[in-house]
Formats: C-alpha cells, structure tokens, sequence
C-alpha cells in the first residue's frame, strides 16, 4: 500500500498525523524484535516538546537590582554595594523544546549502549529555525558518538528538509536530492571510522504521496546491519488504526 497524506483529507478525517506518529514507533519496535540479533533490543521514545509559561508578576516583584554586599558578623556592610549591569541582551523566547517520536536500539550486552535511533519528523520539527536548528544538532551529536541515524519524514505541510540540513552542518551534501530536496524523504546515516579517516555514509529516498516506503540499512555496527522495512512498520501501523 502507498504513503497516505497524513495532514489533509481525506486521511485527516479518518485519522490524525499525532495518532500515526505516536502509533508507529511501537510497530517498529515489534518488528525489530523478530529482527535484532541476540543483545540487542529497541524501545520506543515519544515526547512532546513543551512551552514553560513563566509568571510575569512574581518575576517583577523580584526584579530589583541584586546586592551583593559582604557583610561583616555585627551585620555591617565590609566592603562597596556591587550593583548588576543591564544585561547585553533581553529579549521574550522560548525555551528550546522539540517534538521526538523515535525508536532507539540498544547494545544490552554493553550496559544498553545506544547504537542506533530511528527519527520520525514531525511539523513542530519542521516549523521554525530554532526547532529545525535542535533537531538537526541532536541528530549531529548522536553521529558524533558513533550512533547510527535514520531520518523519515512523512510531513508534507512543511517543505524543510532537515536530512539536507544535517548533511550541510556536517560541511557535506548529497548530490542525488538535487537543488530542490524534497520535503518528505527516508535516510539512513552513519560515521565509522576507517583507518586515521571518520567516513560518512549515508542512504537517502525521496517519498511520494502514492507510493510505497523504501527499507532502509538499520546499522547495529560497523558490519552489522539489519533490513529496516518501513513499508511493512507503516502498513501495519495504519490497519491498527483502520486507515485505509
């Protein structure tokens, strides 16, 4: 069966893309499980970025100047009133938060050592450049410590595409996305080491509204790898929730 649109009718009436996305990791899972050699094992892992709302009252009861004064015993001032500057920036923002829907796999015979993590984007990944900017840091950093990385991104109301992104933070690119990339895609990253050299390999798709999903190369190791099926997860993922 083909990749619906998860975030336009019909399909949205029948489902939400929250309810597909927070479905599907779970699938996965299962499916690895028949999958994964012995020692390994994946979970799931769902959180919903957050905006913290702060209190604009008892922040201006407590916006006085900060005295820093040292005090002697008798309660005396020893030496000068130490008085705080206005700051070099003060602007309203956010605290940085983003969605993850992922599934991680873990190394259990090495005190479940993080080897792999399957990304699923969502549009609050793709919707501003700070929340872009997270995503793509956190997706560098797991690549940085030998985490192998796969990237799926089925939004189509956003048209980032946060693989591009990555490949370019890395000082890389992938001639095969063209000048345009697409706004859905699959990719698989990884970076071994080969020798005194750190390669970086990566497999990318393109996505199409109508068409079946790729498998990507879920790597547990440098010359371990298991087939991930994301046309059998997703398929299975949506007759769970009666989409057609």
């Amino acid at each position: 069966m083909p990749l619906r649109d998860h975030f336009r009718p019909p399909v949205s009436r029948q489902v939400s893309w929250e309810e597909i996305h927070g479905g599907w990791p779970m699938v996965i899972v299962q499916q690895l499980k028949k999958q994964l050699p012995p020692g390994y094992v994946s979970a799931p892992m769902i959180h919903l970025g957050s905006q913290i709302e702060i209190d604009i009252a008892t922040y201006e009861r407590n916006d006085a100047p900060s005295d820093f004064s040292n005090r002697d015993n008798d309660g005396g001032v020893a030496t000068a009133t130490w008085t705080v500057a206005e700051p070099s920036v003060a602007v309203e923002t956010e605290i940085p938060d983003y969605d993850e829907y992922e599934v991680r796999i873990y190394d259990a015979t090495r005190d479940r050592t993080l080897v792999a993590a399957i990304e699923l984007v969502s549009p609050a990944n793709k919707d501003r450049p700070e929340k872009r900017n997270a995503f793509v840091g956190k997706c560098a950093a797991l690549l940085q410590k030998g985490v192998a990385v796969s990237i799926v991104d089925v939004v189509t109301t956003r048209h980032f595409n946060l693989y591009a992104q990555l490949m370019d933070f890395l000082g890389q690119s992938d001639p095969t996305l063209g000048t345009e990339p697409p706004a859905t895609y699959a990719a698989s990253c990884r970076w071994i080491p080969k020798g005194n050299r750190a390669i970086l390999e990566t497999w990318s798709h393109t996505l199409t509204v109508g068409h079946p999903l790729p498998t990507l190369p879920l790597w547990l190791t440098p010359v371990r790898v298991v087939p991930l099926d994301l046309e059998l997860s997703y398929e299975k993922a949506c007759d769970d929730l009666s989409v057609t």
